[in-house]
């Protein structure tokens, strides 16, 4: 029995859903995401409540049936209050800044970085710390792990580039000899 799957979503009332089939639509002014169930898991929707079932007792669609509760909760919570992840640029000189749809990194390279931002992604710039917002948690996620993965950040004097809240756990450099 999924402890997720049997929790219903209460879908705000600004949000539409409706269910055709195996196919789900949300929508919300002017942003529409469909989830397509593939026909795995059993949907209602009553009351602006949507509930899921379980197909059948295959330890698959039991799988299913927790998966695609999660990932209309995470649809509707991205329509209603959105998705952001913050990155933090530690190190001498580098700096990153917004130039339309890209995003310009200078972090020690011989060459600047331009980063196009993917589709539904909105990045703003603020000192050192460079925030990325977007209604679909994925692409957000996506998006700050490849700019992460352009200067990771190394473990002896913190350089790089990092999440907001990321601990990073520092080494003891070179000590002298006796």
């Amino acid at each position: 029995m999924s402890r997720i799957g049997k929790q219903p979503i209460s879908v705000p009332s600004d949000v539409k859903v409706s269910v055709e089939g195996a196919v789900i639509t949300f929508e919300k002014g002017k942003h529409k995401r469909t989830l397509d169930t593939k026909g795995n898991v059993g949907i209602s929707f009553e009351d602006n409540t949507l509930t899921f079932t379980a197909k059948s007792a295959a330890k698959q669609d039991r799988a299913f049936w927790g998966t695609y509760r999660a990932l209309s909760a995470n649809i509707i919570t991205g329509l209603t209050t959105g998705y952001s992840k913050q990155l933090e640029i530690n190190g001498v000189g580098y700096r990153a800044a917004v130039k339309g749809k890209i995003l310009n990194l200078q972090l020690g390279h011989s060459h600047d970085i331009d980063y196009p931002l993917p589709e539904g992604v909105e990045a703003s710039v603020e000192k050192n710390v460079i925030t990325l917002k977007g209604i679909d948690n994925q692409v957000v996620g996506q998006a700050a792990a490849e700019i992460r993965a352009f200067r990771p950040p190394e473990p002896y004097k913190g350089k790089g580039v990092k999440y907001l809240d990321e601990h990073i756990v520092r080494k003891a450099g070179k000590t002298a000899g006796k």
